[in-house]
């Protein structure tokens, strides 16, 4: 897209754009948006920005909630699940001030930003390469309600085994529970809407690698895309989101990146692959290392299984990702590393072999996550890895070179997991959070108040009543 606003203002005409929508990043990371009539979008727009209060959006305090968003302008797309002719953009958000206006160091890209500039600043790269995987289930119908005499969720999916006595569903391609990996047409009934979904990722800037059905039985998917710099995969991570959800609900179904929707069937996770580059040579390869990755490489890893657990609750910051954290369903438990080994929270994958590829992927984040928030940690956690040289051999967590769940209850004893609960994770991240503040990238009036927030969702969520607890306890 356009890099300044005279080819912005040149492409609005061309395209009949009636109308410039403006997306920010809320604390939660969910997408709000604000809209001016496309010829309000000038030098003043730009220099000025667009006025809104911050305090709605969930961030800590500060001395002046006004403030103001710059529009990003190569981040431009059309729209087109806005019915009036639209053209979107995301902002940078700034404090207001005197003589200038200074960024918010609690907005999610501005923290994004200010991790990168701190790994600048190291010396140890002077770039960060990461790569999401998508996961989300398609429902035909979710409905839920939640109050004090009412209170169920309901799912609809054609797909799962339950729904082959249905009338509607006769046409006898269901999926058994855990069945539905690389499944083909026309069982695969979700194809198209998967690939119309890719084409529309890549109208917004998003390089797809492949699509295809994930385990799940019931309509779980997976879109997997190219590798990239971190602060441009983190805006592509809300654009998927966007577009997943939206694409969805022109097919009339609905898309969620809820960690467990289902208890019996596999969750969704956001594995993060990543690899540092400096002056444009790779800093994780070693050929003569354990699956060729460098000292570096290996200190990162030892960061990141280190801060595991505080880390959880940047990654994993709803009481829904520790359901899908469990054993049995391909989800990692164990802290530790490996090669080509899904049971451990650090895969390396082995057909990464180049030195531009090699790599490793951390797999216990789920997309209830801020990406901004959750990149930026897991890069502070590895830099504080490089930073004291934490070697995770050393420390015992691997390489394990075996299945993680098969082992004896005496071995797993031994051994140290992730968190089983939020609260678990957050008196982690309030008992070792250091490594987040470094450089001044996680203010600690964020961390706070993302501690607050999570303490107080989980405590909603644990005082009240579910439906199990009725099939459970009612008769007693």
């Amino acid at each position: 897209m356009a890099k300044t606003l005279e080819e912005i203002q040149q492409f609005i005409k061309e395209n009949d754009i009636e109308m410039v929508d403006f997306k920010l990043t809320d604390i939660d990371g969910r997408w709000r948006h604000l809209s001016i009539p496309a010829e309000r979008l000038t030098q003043s727009t730009m220099e000025q920005g667009i006025g809104f209060d911050g305090s709605n959006y969930g961030y800590a305090p500060v001395e002046n909630s006004d403030m103001v968003f710059i529009p990003v302008l190569d981040s431009a797309v059309i729209d087109r699940y806005a019915e009036i002719p639209t053209l979107s953009m995301i902002g940078d958000v700034k404090i207001i001030d005197l003589p200038n206006n200074r960024p918010f160091d609690q907005y999610p890209r501005n923290v994004a930003i200010r991790a990168l500039e701190y790994m600048k600043e190291t010396g140890v790269a002077d770039q960060m390469i990461i790569g999401p995987e998508y996961e989300f289930y398609i429902f035909d119908e979710v409905k839920y309600s939640n109050n004090d005499y009412n209170s169920f969720a309901r799912i609809q999916s054609p797909q799962a085994a339950v729904s082959a006595g249905k009338a509607e569903n006769n046409n006898g391609y269901q999926l058994l529970p855990g069945a539905g990996y690389h499944n083909s047409l026309p069982t695969d009934i979700r194809n198209d809407l998967r690939s119309r979904m890719c084409l529309s990722m890549k109208d917004w800037g998003i390089d797809v690698k492949y699509h295809h059905p994930e385990v799940g039985g019931s309509g779980q998917m997976e879109i997997e895309v190219e590798l990239g710099d971190m602060l441009k995969l983190a805006d592509n991570t809300m654009s998927a989101k966007y577009v997943i959800k939206n694409e969805a609900v022109l097919d009339g179904v609905t898309a969620t990146f809820m960690p467990k929707p289902l208890a019996s069937e596999a969750g969704n996770g956001m594995h993060v692959h990543m690899l540092l580059f400096k002056d444009g040579k790779p800093v994780f390869y070693d050929s003569e290392r354990y699956a060729q990755l460098s000292e570096t490489a290996h200190y990162f890893m030892g960061g990141l299984l280190a801060h595991a657990r505080s880390l959880c609750a940047i990654t994993n910051p709803s009481t829904n990702s520790y359901k899908r954290l469990i054993p049995g369903f391909e989800a990692p438990v164990t802290i530790g590393y490996a090669m080509s080994n899904r049971s451990a929270v650090i895969r390396i994958p082995a057909y990464a072999k180049t030195p531009e590829t090699k790599r490793f992927e951390l797999r216990n984040p789920d997309a209830t996550c801020n990406p901004y928030y959750a990149y930026a940690a897991i890069l502070m956690a590895g830099l504080d890895g490089i930073k004291n040289k934490i070697d995770p051999h050393e420390k015992g967590w691997g390489p394990y070179d075996f299945n993680l769940y098969t082992l004896s209850e005496e071995e797993k004893a031994k051994l140290t997991g992730l968190p089983s609960t939020l609260d678990e994770a957050i008196k982690e991240l309030e008992n070792d959070h250091d490594y987040l503040t470094a450089g001044g990238v996680f203010p600690e009036r964020l961390l706070d108040q993302l501690i607050a927030r999570y303490k107080k969702t989980s405590d909603m969520i644990t005082k009240r009543p579910n439906p199990m607890e009725f099939a459970m306890y009612y008769d007693l």
